[in-house]
């Protein structure tokens, strides 16, 4: 599947600093001064605009953890052919917007790194039950390595779902009572009822 950038990635203005959707600096005879953006709905929806162009490119390249660093020099906020970078400031905007809405968590306190939910645990556990229930494989024994790399996962969507995600979707449906996570010889393992 190839990826196709939304039309506001090809518009330089995309890729102006958070002071365009928090503030604006406007000139007086001090200098420039900053003051809020006056207009809330264009600046929503530059960062509803942002917020999904990030979970569908992460969707797209399966990419579930990152570092802001790696981020930052990614196709997804460095537009080289325009030669417009994302500033990291808005970066960090665009990323605590993403936590706010339940799709990213910091991965250390510092903020570095994040974990990316396009799809959140919940919504994993839901699609690897219907797979399961979907073939008959109720009652059945898998190590999470078959879940996520088996050949019988090939052409699903939770194939080569990174272990951490893949763990907190088993989770979410062992409190639903629909599995248990268990421990076999050579690793994890999850029972599906």
């Amino acid at each position: 599947m190839s990826f196709e950038w939304p039309w506001q990635y090809r518009f330089p203005p995309f890729f102006t600093s958070c002071c365009a959707w928090n503030q604006m600096l406007t000139w007086s005879t001090s200098g420039f001064v900053s003051r809020l953006q006056p207009n809330v709905d264009t600046r929503q929806k530059q960062m509803t605009a942002w917020c999904s162009l990030v979970l569908l490119y992460c969707r797209l390249n399966k990419q579930y953890t990152m570092t802001v660093m790696e981020a930052q020099e990614s196709p997804l906020f460095n537009n080289r052919k325009l030669q417009r970078k994302l500033p990291m400031e808005s970066i960090q905007v665009v990323l605590e917007e993403l936590r706010k809405k339940g799709n990213l968590e910091w991965l250390d306190k510092n903020k570095s790194s994040f974990l990316i939910m396009w799809r959140r645990p919940e919504e994993w556990g839901k699609l690897i039950y219907q797979w399961v229930s979907k073939n008959g494989l109720t009652n059945s024994v898998f190590t999470l390595y078959e879940l996520s790399n088996g050949d019988d996962t090939q052409n699903e969507e939770f194939h080569g779902l990174e272990e951490s995600m893949l763990l907190r979707a088993l989770q979410a449906l062992q409190q639903e009572h629909r599995a248990e996570i268990i421990t076999l010889d050579d690793g994890r393992g999850v029972k599906f009822f």
